[in-house]
């Protein structure tokens, strides 16, 4: 099953993963503040505004460390909102909202995650016909179709590396990359699993 890029997020642990059919010589890489998926030095040149994009970003809020991690440039507004004390339903609401789906050929959603430093954890999408964010206690996915509503999923993993390993991992076709992140004690760890 084809369901492009999707994010899983539990309480503690969370991933991304690109899926792609018509971009896939893409990968992630970690630059100072935030991983970011781009393509590869052999990828054939696009003037396609959905390719590149902060996929996750480790920000310091008024009560702590917060990951906002999403498939589109509405991460970064994700994460800024957050540095500034917005509430997390707020701050992934209002940017899924203002960014609204992609306007490509599929009307591809926009899907978003977050955790928080408190035990925290929201799931959101902008659709064409609706904006969902919810609050997360268990695994929840999300992707930008088939399974293009939040629901629950069995993530086994307890590390940022395990979780980007093993949504990578998973039958849904045309795994390009992917990233995870997890709560520590000292605060965020983060992990990039581009299929070498």
């Amino acid at each position: 099953m084809y369901v492009g890029r999707f994010v899983v997020v539990g309480p503690d642990v969370g991933a991304y993963r690109v899926s792609s059919r018509s971009f896939p010589n893409r990968e992630i890489t970690a630059r100072e503040d935030a991983l970011t998926v781009g393509p590869t030095a052999d990828a054939p040149e696009t003037d396609n505004p959905y390719v590149s994009y902060n996929c996750l970003r480790v920000v310091e809020t008024p009560t702590g460390e917060t990951a906002a991690f999403g498939n589109g440039s509405h991460v970064d507004p994700i994460a800024e909102k957050l540095e500034l004390g917005y509430p997390a339903r707020d701050a992934l609401a209002e940017s899924l909202l203002a960014l609204d789906y992609e306007k490509d050929d599929y009307n591809t959603p926009r899907i978003a995650a977050m955790i928080g430093d408190a035990g925290e954890a929201l799931i959101g999408t902008v659709r064409k016909d609706a904006l969902l964010v919810e609050t997360v206690e268990e695994p929840t996915l999300v992707a930008t179709y088939e399974k293009d509503s939040p629901e629950s999923f069995g993530l086994e993993a307890d590390g940022a590396e395990a979780a980007a390993s093993e949504v990578y991992d998973l039958e849904f076709e045309h795994a390009v990359c992917a990233a995870g992140v997890a709560r520590t004690e000292d605060g965020f760890e983060t992990a990039i699993e581009n299929g070498d």
